[in-house]
């Protein structure tokens, strides 16, 4: 079965951006410390370090979405995973991976097809913001997803049978936008 990764574009104002990107602030320092641990104690198990972090990161960011919590340890987990290994072949050099960019994911319990089935018009997600103090920044801001026109043709193998649907998203920032 044919399963790709698809980009989808976003509709956001200058709002949305500084949303996204303390979003992905928020999500990359859960990554970036994760990793630290994981590597630094060989830990590389997605479950022990839920148990470990996820109550933590969830009382430091009570605004961000479980999912995205959920989603920043595994995406961890991965990267510590990829490190050990090449550490072990020889292959790394520093005693702990650098994490640059992540990509936001979220699953299908935070965004799903069927919204594909019941419209030909864009899909949206739901982002909350991250809490800063500041009064008027509450609820919810949706961003609206423009599907490229390859995600239409992959969409189109989907209904005929030819590919598996991928269950998770992944939203990258690029150029400060």
């Amino acid at each position: 079965m044919l399963r790709r990764a698809v980009a989808v574009e976003l509709e956001v104002t200058k709002e949305l951006n500084k949303l996204l990107h303390s979003v992905e602030t928020a999500y990359l320092n859960i990554v970036r410390e994760v990793v630290e641990y994981a590597v630094a104690n060989s830990v590389t198990g997605a479950n022990k370090l839920h148990g470990l972090f996820y109550s933590r990161y969830r009382l430091e960011y009570p605004s961000l979405n479980s999912q995205l919590i959920i989603q920043a340890i595994r995406q961890a987990s991965e990267i510590a995973k990829s490190f050990i290994e090449r550490r072990r072949k020889g292959l790394a050099q520093k005693p702990y991976p650098e994490v640059k960019s992540v990509s936001i994911r979220f699953t299908e319990k935070a965004w799903g097809y069927d919204q594909f089935v019941g419209s030909i018009a864009p899909v949206r997600v739901w982002i909350s913001p991250i809490s800063t103090g500041r009064r008027g920044v509450s609820g919810r801001f949706e961003v609206w997803l423009r599907p490229h026109r390859r995600f239409w043709q992959y969409w189109w193998r989907v209904l005929n049978g030819e590919a598996e649907l991928a269950s998770t998203l992944m939203i990258k920032r690029k150029l400060n936008r």
